[in-house]
């Protein structure tokens, strides 16, 4: 599992292939919220951060042996690639063991958001109410998702706050695991102010304001035209008259240099 734009799992018992073909593996989702991206101050490393909406998929399915959980995160008008954005949960009763997914790790945009987070809390806390004395399956942490120092304690601060474990197998930091010892220990907080849930209510409020605040700017904009008209009609009025006034005078001291000379 890694932070930032990747979250890395585990390489855990259940293979890629077993996974596909398994028959809850290209479910859709099937619940839909709406998350609200708060706008956050520019980052050096990933740039602007501005308020965005994003939608929020879910779908779940329970067996006596297996129990799954899939997370997606749909941008609006962006397509992403496959497993892109997708965080699962893999409940194994027989086993009593909880395993993170895909194998392929969490690929998150746009990233540095806090999106990561708030999935993995998703995920935990939908866990405690199915399996909360089960096992955690851990897993390596892969170099080439977090190559810097700065990725690696991103990374590592990332899984500490859920409450993973981070192990080293090496001095230079290159060979990592996590793990954690129950389903119990993790943490299903998130940065609340970063990423929002919206209720269909709220939306709908906020879809009418928006609409009340763009008919008002749209009866202002009119009557600023209007004005604007005016001031027009009234500025060509003033310049006839200014033009029939020099018109006049420049005549009148003609006639007047006339009369003087003659």
């Amino acid at each position: 599992m890694t932070t930032a734009n990747t979250v890395q799992p585990t390489d855990g018992a259940t293979t890629e292939p077993e996974e596909k073909a398994h028959p809850w593996a290209e479910l859709g989702a099937e619940h839909f919220r709406l998350l609200r991206l708060a706008a956050l101050p520019i980052d050096r490393h990933t740039g602007a951060r501005p308020l965005r909406f994003v939608q929020l998929g879910r779908v779940e399915r329970h067996s006596p042996q297996l129990s799954m959980l899939r997370l997606t995160i749909t941008l609006p008008d962006q397509a992403v690639r496959k497993h892109i954005n997708s965080l699962e949960v893999w409940i194994d009763h027989r086993a009593r063991e909880l395993r993170f997914g895909p194998d392929k790790g969490l690929h998150l945009e746009p990233i540095n958001r806090g999106l990561g987070r708030f999935l993995v809390a998703q995920g935990v806390a939908w866990a405690k109410q199915h399996c909360a004395h089960y096992l955690v399956e851990g897993g390596a942490l892969h170099i080439k998702y977090a190559p810097t120092d700065d990725a690696r304690a991103r990374r590592d601060h990332f899984l500490q706050t859920q409450g993973f474990t981070i192990e080293y197998q090496d001095p230079l930091q290159l060979k990592a695991s996590y793990s954690a010892a129950r389903v119990s220990v993790l943490h299903s907080d998130w940065h609340s102010e970063k990423v929002q849930i919206v209720e269909t209510l709220e939306a709908a409020t906020m879809l009418q304001r928006a609409d009340q605040a763009l008919s008002e700017q749209e009866t202002k904009l009119r009557k600023m035209e209007e004005r604007a008209a005016q001031y027009k009609r009234e500025d060509g009025s003033l310049r006839f008259t200014i033009a029939c006034l020099v018109t006049f005078s420049v005549f009148q001291a003609g006639l007047l240099i006339w009369i003087a000379t003659h």
